[in-house]
């Protein structure tokens, strides 16, 4: 971390960095950075909307199976476990080439379905080349990969609420959405807090899964988020202090997040 800060205070390529030297210049790539259009414009749109969407879907979707693992049996509920788990075991980069093959515009799983139905033929639509259907393609991955680890840690949490509340707000009528709401939520809200805050850091830094995806290494500017305009401005451009600056950055905005999110939860707690 001191590393980078420090570089994000030079301009440094490769010639520094061959040669030992240092370049200071202050706050000089900050201002560049923030007064870059393309921040504003595509890189924080980006990076921000994209972590959102993950985030929420994420977390209803592991909710959801955690509450369905809830109500298996103990052999189900290992067999099922175990299979989500796999999911969540396999690599990023494993996963972003399987969505990158099912969503290929030529050959790939879901063209050669619709195609079978009449509905689209092979290379009429790149999804990858569309900024709104790369980044759907790219959701899907991230829920897919991230929804088992939410669901096994929350099921964990719903284990340990006494199934005295749930009989006693059933006598006093309540539906299953009511009990959800009024009994699962409360007992679980330092979990979800975790889990959230968890989400936001992995969905915020997402790299691998844009990177890997035809046109996010950089060559399809508009898909571009925080991460990969950093590892591409410090590895292809070469100038290596302004991607620390954008990684300095992106680490602020994180810390940002967190730290409201936590004081939010603690002035519930103090209520």
């Amino acid at each position: 971390l001191a590393r980078v800060l420090t570089l994000s205070l030079q301009d440094y390529g490769l010639r520094n960095l061959l040669q030992g030297t240092s370049n200071y210049v202050g706050l000089d790539n900050y201002i560049q950075v923030l007064t870059d259009p393309f921040l504003w414009k595509t890189v924080l749109p980006n990076t921000v909307g994209f972590a959102i969407v993950c985030v929420v879907l994420t977390m209803i979707v592991g909710t959801v199976v955690a509450l369905f693992l809830d109500t298996l049996g103990t052999t189900w509920r290992v067999l099922c476990t175990t299979a989500i788990m796999v999911a969540w075991a396999v690599p990023a980069l494993t996963g972003t080439y399987i969505f990158v093959w099912l969503f290929d515009p030529q050959s790939g799983l879901v063209i050669s379905t619709l195609d079978s139905m009449g509905l689209m033929q092979p290379g009429s639509v790149n999804w990858f080349t569309n900024r709104w259907t790369f980044y759907g393609i790219a959701t899907i991955n991230v829920v897919y990969h991230g929804f088992p680890f939410i669901a096994v840690t929350i099921l964990a949490g719903l284990m340990t609420v006494p199934q005295e509340r749930y009989e006693a707000a059933a006598v006093d009528g309540a539906s299953s959405w009511r009990r959800f709401w009024n009994v699962t939520v409360p007992a679980l809200r330092p979990i979800f807090a975790v889990c959230i805050i968890l989400s936001t850091i992995w969905d915020f830094k997402v790299f691998v899964q844009i990177y890997l995806m035809p046109g996010g290494d950089g060559s399809t500017r508009e898909v571009m988020n925080l991460g990969v305009w950093s590892y591409t401005q410090s590895f292809a451009q070469g100038e290596y202090g302004m991607g620390s600056t954008i990684a300095v950055l992106l680490t602020s905005l994180l810390l940002v997040i967190s730290v409201i999110y936590i004081r939010v939860l603690m002035k519930e707690e103090e209520l």
